[in-house]
Formats: C-alpha cells, sequence, structure tokens
C-alpha cells in the first residue's frame, strides 16, 4: 500500500477543515459491493481507492475503482502507473477523480491490523480528509447493509509521525485503544430517479422474503466470531507475557545496577581511608544497558480488535435475543 500512498499525495492538497460526515453516492456502494462478490473468496481482503471532493465539513464520495488482484510474482503489474493510468481516464470523462481514501472488505470485524494503520496513516499524513470505508460483506449478507468509516484520531497520527511506540511514549500520550480510530457518520445519497426505482422494486417484493429477517438460526457466525475472539486473546496473552518478562528484566537489572554502585561507594571510602585515590570513573550505562522494551501499538491494535469482536458479538445476541422473545410471544398468542 505505500507506493499508493505516493502516488495519493499529488491527487489533492490537504485542507483545514475536518470531516465531520461522509456522503457516499449509492452507486459507489454498489461498486463496492460487486468488486468483493467478484474478486473476495472467504477471507481475502479486496481493497481500493475512493474518489470525491470536500465541501466545508462535509466529505463527498462520488466514485471509486478497484485495485486488480495480482500477486508479488507478477513484476509486470505498476501499482502507481494503474493509478495514474485510471484517474488519467476519468479526468478526461469529466469525473472526479481527486483522492479521498480508501476502502477495504473485512473477514468477520477483522480489519484492526497494522497495515490498515500504516496505510491509513500514510493517506492521511498526505491528505487530512482521507478516510477508510470497510465493508463487511458476511453482515450485509444477512440483510443489513455494513458499511462504515473511519480516521486515525489526532493522538494516534502524533505517534505515528514520532514513531515512538514503546511504553514510555504511548503512556506519555495517554492514548489506549479506544483513542486510535474515530467513527465518521455515513450517509447514502441517490438521485430522485434511483430513489423512486427503490420505491418501486420494494413494492414489487414478496412478503416471504421479508420473513426471513425473524430467522432464529445464528448459522455459524456467533461460533466464528467467538473463535476469532479467543485467538486474539491468545495473542493478547503471549504480548502481556512478553512485557512481563521486559519489567522483571528490568527491575532485576535496576538491582544489579544499584547494588554495583553501592559496593563502588563503600570501596571508594575504604580507598580514601587508606590515603588511596579513588576508583577510576566507569560508564555505567555501557555495563548495565536496558532490556529492548517490546513495542506495545501491536497490544494496542490487539486489544482495538478484540473490543470490536466483542461489539460484533453483543449486536449480533441481542438481535438474536428479541427474535426470540418475539418468537415465544408469538408462540403464546397462537396457542
Amino acid at each position: 500500500m505505500a507506493s499508493r500512498k505516493e502516488s495519493a499525495a499529488s491527487g489533492s492538497s490537504p485542507l483545514d477543515s475536518p470531516v465531520k460526515q461522509i456522503q457516499i453516492d449509492g452507486l459507489v456502494v454498489l461498486k463496492i459491493i460487486k468488486h468483493y462478490q467478484e474478486e473476495g473468496q472467504g477471507s481475502e481482503v479486496v481493497q481500493g481507492v475512493l474518489l470525491g471532493l470536500v465541501v466545508e465539513d462535509r466529505l463527498e464520495i462520488t466514485n471509486c475503482f478497484p485495485f486488480p488482484q495480482h500477486t508479488e510474482d507478477d513484476v509486470e503489474f505498476d501499482e502507481v502507473q494503474y493509478q495514474m493510468e485510471m484517474m488519467r481516464s476519468l479526468r478526461h470523462v469529466n469525473i472526479d477523480h481527486l483522492h479521498v481514501g480508501w476502502y477495504q472488505s473485512t473477514y468477520y470485524g477483522s480489519f484492526v491490523s497494522r497495515a490498515l494503520l500504516d496505510s491509513q496513516f500514510s493517506y492521511q499524513h498526505a491528505i487530512e480528509e482521507s478516510v477508510v470505508l470497510i465493508y463487511d460483506p458476511i453482515k450485509t449478507a444477512q440483510g443489513s447493509l455494513c458499511l462504515k468509516a473511519y480516521r486515525l484520531t489526532p493522538k494516534l497520527m502524533e505517534i505515528c509521525k514520532e514513531k515512538d511506540f514503546s511504553p514510555e511514549g504511548l503512556k506519555k500520550a495517554c492514548i489506549g485503544y479506544e483513542h486510535m480510530f474515530e467513527e465518521v457518520p455515513i450517509v447514502i445519497k441517490n438521485s430522485h430517479l434511483i430513489n423512486v426505482l427503490l420505491l418501486d422494486l420494494q413494492e414489487k417484493s414478496t412478503v416471504a422474503d421479508k420473513h426471513e429477517l425473524l430467522n432464529l438460526s445464528s448459522s455459524n457466525h456467533l461460533e466464528k466470531s467467538l473463535q476469532l475472539l479467543m485467538d486474539r486473546m491468545d495473542d493478547m496473552s503471549q504480548d502481556i507475557g512478553k512485557y512481563n518478562t521486559y519489567c522483571r528484566n528490568l527491575s532485576k537489572q535496576q538491582q544489579q545496577k544499584q547494588q554495583y554502585l553501592q559496593r563502588r561507594q563503600q570501596e571508594n571510602a575504604q580507598r580514601q581511608s587508606r590515603g588511596e585515590p579513588p576508583l577510576p570513573e566507569e560508564d555505567i550505562s555501557k555495563m548495565f544497558k536496558p532490556p529492548q522494551a517490546p513495542a506495545r501499538m501491536d497490544t494496542l491494535l490487539i486489544a482495538g480488535q478484540i473490543n470490536n469482536y466483542c461489539q460484533n458479538i453483543k449486536e449480533f445476541t441481542s438481535q438474536n435475543l428479541g427474535k426470540l422473545f418475539m418468537a415465544e410471544a408469538l408462540q403464546g398468542h397462537n396457542s
């Protein structure tokens, strides 16, 4: 994704107004869904570029185009050249061609990762109003469109600029997993003709299709979400173990350093009482090199992903509980 951001930097210049709302054309949403249906398979992630413009505090996304799937062995494919050709073609037909962000599909809400953080930082550093759209095809297949927009918070942007992911740096910045990403509200806009068509299609839809929303079957969605949650909990446990090991080694080294200084001080006092010169000065920092502190950014990302899984499970179970209570009421009424 790094090469994609370099070309994005020349697409527009950052503005001072923050983005408080995102307006997406319905055609853009359909293109994202179609892209995943054609190239996405299971947990495979599809990505693309968002195009549009900024109007005051509103980001309008009017078009998009996907990144084609290719392997690392495909040396003939040039991502930057592909972007430039696409933007040149859109400019020739008088279509908005300014970069305003990118989109990505997700697998059971597994999108909080270091790759997404680095990509969004590169976009947002070059274009201040850039956003990332996360499309969840599994939730969408259950009957409700799941499309969310995220941006990095100003605190996280400063940390990424300084590249200080040490425990002391994150503690000084007072940042937690809940302060890493900020969600921006989305409004989907359609033309009047499309709204008329949607109303016409809604009237022609059968009643049987609407009853499928009351299906009590949970399929394997809950089981898969819990399995992914347990996997991330194992990763969190390993990171905590590494950090605890670092703290123990650091504390042990500090004790050894204090003991050495005390012995040196006592020996100098004895030498002074005997009229001998004190011991030569030594570089303590070279003798007691502090252990390498583990980077804590990955731990924050894991915590953010765990929180995302918990929110998804909470939403899913609350909907199922509502269906169960409704089914129980209907059964009691019929009996």
